[in-house]
C-alpha cells in the first residue's frame, strides 16, 4: 500500500481542493478488506466474504436526493418529490464544507467507469472517506486495466463522505444526510450515509439524464442477460420482485443484475461491473448463483452473524435491505462483454401482494406502455413503518427515485424501441397466489421460472384466443396452459376458491392502478390510457 499518487491523479485532486498527504489510489480489494476488518469497521463471514453495517441507514434515502437546477438542468429536469432543487451557491457552499472535512481523514480513491459499450464509456473518479465504500466502488462499477489507468481522464467525481453531518438549517438539505448530483461540475456529492446504494445510484441517475438527452439512448432500470441462439431478455422490476434472481439464470449468460442502456441499434450494455443483490431469506437451492458469489470479495451489508462467523440469511433485525455486492465475474455464467444484441422479450415484474395479477400475462404496446409508466408493485405488512396490510405502490418506469427526465420521455423511447424490434413485453406477478398476504402464499419460484422459460422458448405460444384467456378485469392475456406449471395456478381467479373476494380485492387494485395514472395522463395518448385496467367500484 502506497500514498503515492500518479502525477496526473494529483493533479486532478488537487484542482478539487483536497490536500493529497492522505490519499490511498487503486488500492485492491484484499488490501481495503484488510484495512476495514484492521480498523474494526467489518469482520470477514465464514463464506470470505466482508460483511460491514452501513449505521443508520441501510436503504436510500429518496427525499433526500438533490438536483442542482441551473441553466443546464433548469428547463429539462422534472422537478418536485423525486427530483428536488438544489441551489447552485448552496452546492459550493456545502461541497467546500465536506471537503475541508474529508482533507483531515485518510481516503481512499478509485478510478473506474460506467458502461460496457465503449462508445458509451464514462470514466469515474471515486473519493471515499471509508475503505470498505471504495471497495463496493470496485465491486459494482467497471475495472480499468493498468493501460486505461495510465491515460485515465475522470469525466464525473463522486465525494463520498459518510460521516459528515450536514447543517440543514445552513447548507439547505433536509436532515444532516444527502445525496446531490450537479450535472455542470459532474460531481455526485454524498453525506451523512453510509449505504453504499447511494453511490451506485447516483452515477445511475446521472445516465439517466445524460443518454436520453445526448444519445438518444433508453436508460433501464432493469437486468438482462441473453439465450444461446443471442436473443436478448430484460427484466424490469423494483426491489423485491425477483430483478437478480429471474435473471442470474444457468441456462442464459447474464449481462447484468440492474442498470442498462438501450441503443438506438438495439444493443443492450451494462452500465456497470457487478451486482448489489438481496439477500433476505437466501437460500444455495433457490439461488445458487447468488450464493455462491458470496465469497471473498464480495461485501455483506446489514447482515447477522453467529460467534462461527455464520451468516443467518433469515435474520432481519438489523434491516429487511440486506445486500451483498460482489465483482460480476463472480457469477460463472456471464456474458463477455456486457453487451447484448437482439431484444425478443421484456418482462416487467411486480409483487402483487394483493394476489390478484395473473402470474404471467403478456402485454399489447398500449398496455406495456401504461404498466411501464405506472411501475406497479406492493408493499407488504412490516417492511415500512405503519405498513399493517398491502399496499400499492407505484414507481414509474419502475426507478422513479433515479429518473430526473418525466416519465413520459422514457415510455415514449420504451414504445418506440418495442415496435422497432418487434419484442413480446410480459407482466410477471412474483407476489402472491390463493389470497392477499398474510392469506394466500408466495408465488413459487420454480412456477415462476417456468413461466418465464415457456416465454423465451417460445412455448406459449402466439397471442390468440385460442392459448390466452383475455382477464375481466386488468384486460390482459393470460396464458391457459404452461409446461411445467399446474393450469390452476395461471389462473388467480380460480386460487382463491372465492369469486366474491377475489374481484373485491381486484377491483380495489385497479381503482389504485387509475388513480395513479392521473398524474401522467396529459403526457400520454389516448392508446396509452386505454391500456390501463378497466376501473370499477365494486
Amino acid at each position: 500500500m502506497s500514498l503515492l499518487l500518479p502525477a496526473n491523479v494529483s493533479a486532478y485532486i488537487e484542482k478539487l481542493n483536497f490536500n493529497t498527504n492522505n490519499i490511498y489510489y487503486q488500492l485492491s480489494p484484499e488490501d481495503l478488506h484488510h484495512i476495514t476488518i484492521e480498523k474494526g469497521m467489518g469482520k470477514e463471514a465464514s463464506s470470505g466474504a466482508l460483511a460491514v453495517n452501513t449505521g443508520e441507514f441501510t436503504g436510500r434515502s429518496p427525499m433526500d436526493r438533490f438536483i442542482v437546477k441551473d441553466d443546464m438542468t433548469k428547463d429539462k429536469v422534472w422537478w418536485g418529490n423525486i427530483n428536488i432543487p438544489f441551489e447552485s451557491d448552496k452546492f459550493d457552499a456545502l461541497y467546500d464544507k465536506v471537503i475541508a472535512y474529508l482533507n483531515k481523514k485518510e481516503l481512499y480513491v478509485r478510478d473506474s467507469y460506467a458502461c460496457a459499450d465503449p462508445d458509451y464509456k464514462l470514466n469515474i473518479r471515486i473519493i471515499n472517506e471509508y475503505p470498505w465504500s471504495n471497495m463496493f466502488a470496485h465491486n459494482m462499477f467497471l475495472r480499468p486495466t493498468e493501460e486505461e489507468l495510465e491515460e485515465f481522464d475522470p469525466e464525473w467525481t463522486v465525494v463520498n463522505a459518510p460521516g459528515f453531518m450536514a447543517d440543514p438549517k445552513v447548507d439547505g438539505t433536509r436532515q444532516h444526510n444527502f445525496a446531490i448530483l450537479n450535472f455542470s461540475r459532474k460531481i455526485a456529492l454524498i453525506g451523512g450515509t453510509g449505504y453504499t446504494g447511494e453511490i451506485k445510484k447516483g452515477i445511475f441517475s446521472a445516465l439517466n439524464f445524460i443518454l436520453p438527452v445526448y444519445r438518444n439512448t433508453l436508460p433501464m432500470h432493469c437486468s438482462a442477460n441473453v439465450g444461446e441462439s443471442g436473443d436478448t431478455a430484460i427484466f424490469f422490476g423494483l426491489s423485491g420482485t425477483g430483478k437478480t434472481t429471474l435473471s442470474t439464470d444457468p441456462n442464459r449468460r447474464l449481462i447484468g443484475d440492474d442498470e442498462h442502456g438501450w441503443t438506438p441499434d438495439n444493443t443492450v450494455f451494462n452500465f456497470e461491473g457487478g451486482c448489489y443483490a438481496k439477500v433476505i431469506d437466501l437460500s444455495k437451492n433457490k439461488e445458487p448463483e447468488i450464493y455462491g458469489a458470496i465469497k471473498k470479495g464480495a461485501i455483506l451489508e446489514n447482515v447477522v452473524m453467529d460467534d462461527n462467523r455464520i451468516v443467518d440469511f433469515s435474520d432481519t433485525s438489523i434491516t429487511q435491505n440486506t445486500r451483498v455486492s460482489y465483482p460480476i465475474h463472480h457469477i460463472e455464467n456471464i456474458q463477455q462483454p456486457s453487451i447484448g444484441k437482439n431484444v425478443k422479450n421484456i418482462f416487467f415484474l411486480t409483487a402483487d401482494a394483493f394476489g390478484v395479477l395473473p402470474p404471467i400475462s403478456k402485454l399489447t404496446p398500449a398496455q406495456a406502455a401504461y404498466h411501464f409508466i405506472s411501475g406497479y408493485t406492493a408493499k407488504v405488512a412490516g417492511t415500512e413503518a405503519g405498513v399493517v396490510e398491502p399496499q400499492p405502490s407505484f414507481s414509474a418506469c419502475f426507478g422513479a427515485p433515479f429518473m430526473p427526465l418525466h416519465p413520459a420521455k422514457y415510455a415514449e423511447m420504451l414504445s418506440k424501441k418495442m415496435k422497432e424490434s418487434g419484442v413480446d413485453v410480459w407482466l410477471v406477478n412474483t407476489g402472491w397466489t390463493g389470497g392477499p398476504y398474510g392469506v394466500g402464499t408466495r408465488m413459487k419460484l420454480k412456477y415462476t421460472r417456468a413461466m418465464i422459460s415457456a416465454a423465451l422458448s417460445g412455448e406459449l405460444g402466439l397471442y390468440n384466443y385460442e392459448k390466452y384467456h383475455i382477464h375481466s378485469v386488468f384486460g390482459v392475456a393470460q396464458p391457459r396452459e404452461c409446461p411445467g406449471v399446474p393450469t390452476k395456478v395461471l389462473s388467480p381467479r380460480a386460487t382463491w376458491n372465492d369469486d366474491e373476494a377475489y374481484y373485491r380485492t381486484a377491483f380495489k387494485l385497479t381503482n389504485a392502478f387509475r388513480e395513479n395514472f392521473k398524474k401522467f395522463e396529459e403526457h400520454a395518448s389516448e392508446e396509452i390510457r386505454r391500456g390501463g385496467p378497466q376501473r370499477y367500484a365494486f
